[in-house]
């Protein structure tokens, strides 16, 4: 079946079959199809649509475009969270050392940046020697001893998804929710999850930016999530403003870290207070607590008492960084930047944050991914108070 008359059918408004679909994703993971012509195809789906049959098998496929990972030997609750990406949007870093210190295991396969938004990678990769590009087996063996691992999508997990990712982001076909689902889910379902929870975000800096598109995200995606087996729930959460006080690959993990010490601001406490619900309802999700009440309490011991903080510490000396960033934060911020304040030109109130424009400066600047081939990102760019 040649990519010719695949693409023309979609062009025309008809539906893929199961075997189209898996004729295009096989092209995609063995380089048959050039980089035209998946784009062509994304597109033809981005105008045209796919029905409820072609996301499931478009997602079946990408999930098995690559290995599943096997987490039998895991002995604890297997449980993620996934964002659908926002400007600021650090949580990833907070929540997975909380629950790990917590009990649950978290298998976080993330990404980079996509549109306007960043990647959980650019930011981890500000940590000198952080490395995301694990091996299936490391990742597994560093899930069991550390109770989480965070890294990138490599040749054995959802592949497929791989290339997708940069060709959406480069062709402007990112704000779809068919292709959305199937972009998450299949990396998400090739965790061997027991629970996932989702943050759909909405408002200004999201790609959902009607609070009602977010709701059908959100409904598709947890539908996705059960259909195969994983129980799953999703919040949709505030983007109309970036999220916490910085915006910026190395300034994000630098507010990260001071809120896992406890030296967090008030500007930084919408970080926390996402993180806290999010993570209570991975808790919850995974058995360890019988309610949000006590998910919170558990969350709020483990950041007391710094058994989170000393779980991301060795997160990151195991996946190869600089531990000593968890003493210093201020080790990440280039002290040979130019610091340019922003004043307003009149007194008065901030009634609105053009977060997509933020996002997209931030971009502008070198710290997006909005180049297909994914070239280098700097690791210190940008603040945003």
């Amino acid at each position: 079946m040649r990519p010719q008359e695949i693409i023309a059918r979609k062009r025309d408004g008809n539906s893929l079959s199961d075997a189209e679909i898996g004729v295009f994703i096989d092209g995609v993971c063995t380089e048959a199809w050039a980089d035209y012509q998946i784009s062509a195809l994304v597109m033809a789906m981005f105008i045209n649509g796919l029905d409820q049959r072609e996301q499931d098998e478009l997602t079946r496929a990408m999930v098995y475009s690559g290995k599943v990972l096997d987490l039998a030997s895991v002995d604890r609750p297997v449980v993620d969270k996934h964002s659908t990406g926002g400007v600021g949007d650090k949580t990833s870093l907070i929540i997975a050392p909380v629950a790990a210190a917590c009990g649950l295991a978290v298998p976080m396969i993330s990404g980079r940046g996509l549109g306007h938004t960043g990647g959980t990678l650019d930011k981890l990769e500000s940590i000198e020697g952080f490395d995301v590009g694990l091996s299936m087996t490391t990742f597994t063996e560093l899930l069991a001893t550390n109770g989480y691992a965070m890294a990138g999508q490599t040749g054995e997990i959802a592949p497929a998804d791989k290339k997708l990712y940069a060709l959406r982001d480069a062709t402007a076909t990112v704000p779809y929710i068919p292709l959305i689902v199937a972009s998450i889910m299949s990396k998400k379902l090739a965790e061997d999850l027991d629970a996932l929870v989702l943050d759909v975000k909405t408002g200004s800096g999201a790609f959902m930016q009607k609070y009602e598109d977010s709701v059908r995200l959100a409904e598709a995606l947890v539908q996705t999530g059960k259909a195969f087996g994983v129980n799953t729930q999703a919040v949709v959460s505030d983007m109309s403003q970036p999220l916490g006080k910085f915006v910026g690959n190395a300034l994000e993990v630098y507010e990260c870290i001071k809120l896992l010490r406890g030296e967090g601001d008030d500007a930084m406490s919408a970080t926390l207070v996402l993180s806290v619900e999010l993570t209570a309802r991975m808790l919850l999700l995974g058995g360890i607590a019988d309610s949000m009440s006590s998910a919170e309490t558990m969350i709020n011991e483990a950041l007391a008492s710094g058994k989170a903080l000393a779980k991301f510490r060795e997160n990151v000396e195991v996946q190869g960084g600089d531990p000593s960033v968890c003493d210093d934060p201020e080790s990440l911020i280039d002290p040979t930047l130019k610091r340019i304040p922003f004043g307003a030109a009149t007194s008065g109130y901030v009634a609105e944050v053009n977060t997509f424009a933020v996002g997209r400066a931030i971009c502008d600047i070198g710290a997006g991914g909005s180049r297909p081939k994914m070239g280098s990102i700097m690791p210190s760019d940008s603040n945003v108070r």
